[in-house]
């Protein structure tokens, strides 16, 4: 009984976890490939500071999403980790 509810609470942790990194990596892709590729014709059409917004997206966007998306990961994590009663 103890070793299959362990299991099911193992399960429910890399459950929450897995969901977490996949909405992390769409967010990203839609940044970078998304916004810095597929888009850039229809985004260049909009100016910032004299720059292309679809230009912007590949060069600075991007990376600026990774950053925040890192930040998001850390604190999305901890509250699992607290949520799941493994944090440190």
């Amino acid at each position: 009984m103890v070793g299959e509810d362990l299991d099911a609470r193992a399960r429910a942790y890399w459950r929450a976890n897995i969901r977490t990194v996949l909405g992390c990596l769409a967010v990203w892709f839609l940044v970078s490939y998304g916004a810095g590729i597929l888009l850039v014709d229809v985004l260049n059409q909009v100016n910032i500071a004299g720059f292309p917004l679809g230009f912007w997206f590949a060069q600075q966007g991007s990376i600026v999403a990774f950053l925040f998306l890192i930040i998001f990961y850390a604190w999305r994590m901890n509250r699992i980790d607290r949520e799941h009663d493994v944090h440190e």
